[in-house]
């Protein structure tokens, strides 16, 4: 019996006939070994999707692989103890007034609300009735809300109004209105994950991420659009829209929590990330999104889509309010045992010229027009007086095939194995090629040695990466994904990134950004470095003038 199943899982391999490539009967007898029976348009439309898998392996077989190269697992047995918190911040309210125009109280910073509330210029519940307002009159344009959780804000900020005049002050969250990405349990909600088949559930668990939020004195007021099960901007009821062009989605998974972020709809949200999923939607619409080092914050609450990559992060509009979300949200209860707590050093006025800043030389010069605004960002920069080192970021002869496809792939259809085994696939509303139902079919053709080995060759990825980043405070990186892997390396090795708005893209009035890579556990610097580069340039300060 041994011998007849190795040389079906040969012939499976298109080897054993002497065929060069696989066929799509190959596919339906490898789909009985895995017990899974596949329909002849779901074989053809994952067909494709295999052969590039097998050039894939055949790039990374061309790779050796020492025996003392391990397995890069983020998971561990138990949690790290929490260390100490020493962390230094400089947080200050920032005098306001409120404004003679109500309506641009919709784009005050978080500090500056925070000055009105503490002060009682305006009260938590005259804050949160006017952000739920804007999200009743502007949400169904952007199609950005899932949920709108009125009860649960009224009752938050009557809390936090009671707390303030009683001269219990929690800090500069505190009274102030945001939006989780619907993701995230709270009890008594509906947590519908952006997709179809779960659009009724309900999770009877608070996230981690909403039990910090909520000792800050933060009220919850909406729970925003993901695209289902964390991929894009479509999700069962419709496309989240780009607030500075409504014929764009907004990018995803992150979508609504970020549309509606700049738009003015909350001060904040809170976004996941597992490959691009806060950084890509603040990119396109002008936020700045802060996607922390893996494990710095606790995903318990969270639907799970890949435990080695799935990172939590604030989506605000402008570095020094991500830096403030970032300081309350941070840690762990212990129930991730890939979290655990570490120091949040924010220096916001550290000098930046002292600092040693490098830009991925690499990746510009592969930007062939030298009028784009990322070049107009390194000019900044050196106006500041700042020194750009310039730099090769760790890709070629590093990351030589597509690591990233191999482990999410996996991964993701791990989670979601019961989707796709008892069929309810089917109730998802998009279903291209790219979408997750076919991805998740695809992966059940990934063997476990070749998973495992790019595992490996993930742990060698992120050596070399803390070799390198390990010399610089931060690295300059285009944030968009064709001018190198940075997107794809950073994930896969867990350092964190912030991104900014940089201007506009003339052709579809849509933002552009830049991305500053940091050290592990070290995103006080990089808030630092982008909270400079938004004092020498005002892009986080426009406004999509829909919704002014």
């Amino acid at each position: 019996m041994k011998q007849v199943f190795v040389l079906v899982l040969v012939g499976i391999s298109s080897f054993a006939m002497g065929q060069d490539t696989v066929t799509k009967a190959d596919l339906n007898s490898a789909a009985k070994i895995f017990d899974l029976k596949f329909t002849p348009k779901e074989i053809d439309t994952l067909y494709s999707d295999v052969i590039d898998n097998i050039a894939n392996y055949k790039a990374m077989h061309k790779l050796s692989l020492p025996n003392s190269v391990g397995l890069s697992t983020w998971q561990l047995a138990t949690p790290l103890p929490n260390q100490k918190n020493i962390g230094k911040t400089n947080f200050t309210l920032t005098t306001a007034s409120l404004p003679a125009h109500k309506e641009d109280l919709a784009f005050y910073s978080i500090s500056e609300l925070a000055y009105l509330i503490k002060n009682k210029k305006i009260s938590s519940l005259a804050l949160t009735q006017f952000f739920i307002d804007r999200i009743k009159k502007y949400g169904d344009t952007l199609e950005c809300v899932i949920s709108l959780q009125e009860n649960i804000a009224y009752e938050q900020a009557k809390k936090a109004d009671a707390e303030i005049a009683a001269g219990k002050y929690r800090g500069l969250l505190h009274g102030i209105p945001y939006g989780l990405k619907d993701l995230f349990a709270v009890k008594g909600t509906k947590t519908t994950w952006g997709a179809a088949p779960y659009k009724n559930q309900v999770i009877e668990e608070d996230a981690f991420v909403y039990t910090q939020l909520k000792n800050a004195g933060a009220v919850l007021v909406a729970k925003f659009t993901l695209g289902a099960l964390a991929m894009g901007d479509y999700w069962y009821g419709g496309r989240t829209r780009n607030p500075w062009n409504l014929k764009y989605g907004s990018s995803g998974s992150s979508a609504g929590s970020t549309a509606a972020t700049v738009a003015g709809l909350v001060p904040f949200a809170i976004g996941t990330e597992t490959y691009g999923s806060i950084v890509s939607p603040s990119t396109q619409c002008g936020a700045t999104g802060l996607r922390p080092t893996f494990g710095s914050v606790s995903r318990s609450g969270a639907m799970a889509l890949s435990y080695s990559l799935d990172k939590v992060g604030p989506i605000c509009r402008s570095a020094a309010d991500a830096a403030i979300v970032f300081n309350y949200i941070h840690g762990t209860d212990g129930k991730d045992l890939s979290a655990y707590t570490t120091a949040f050093n924010y220096p916001a006025e550290k000098d930046i010229r002292k600092m040693r800043i490098a830009y991925a030389k690499n990746y510009f010069d592969k930007i062939k027009d030298s009028n784009r605004n990322e070049f107009k960002v390194l000019a900044s920069f050196r106006q500041m007086g700042v020194e750009l080192i310039p730099v090769d970021f760790p890709d070629s002869g590093v990351y030589n095939f597509n690591i990233m496809d191999v482990v999410i792939g996996v991964e993701c259809a791990a989670q979601f194995d019961e989707m796709t085994r008892l069929n309810i696939d089917d109730e998802l509303t998009r279903q291209t090629k790219y979408d997750w139902p076919n991805q998740f079919r695809t992966a059940r053709f990934v063997p476990a040695v070749e998973y495992i080995n790019a595992q490996r060759h993930r742990t060698l990825l992120m050596q070399k990466v803390n070799e390198v980043m390990s010399k610089y405070d931060a690295i300059i990186c285009p944030s968009r994904g064709a001018e190198g892997n940075q997107a794809a390396i950073t994930n896969l090795t867990g350092h964190p990134v912030v991104c900014v708005p940089t201007g506009f893209d003339t052709r579809n009035n849509l933002p552009t950004g830049i991305s500053f890579v940091g050290n592990l556990y070290d995103e006080g610097t990089i808030l630092t470095i982008a909270g400079a580069y938004q004092q020498k340039t005002d892009w986080n300060k426009k406004h999509p003038t829909l919704f002014k």
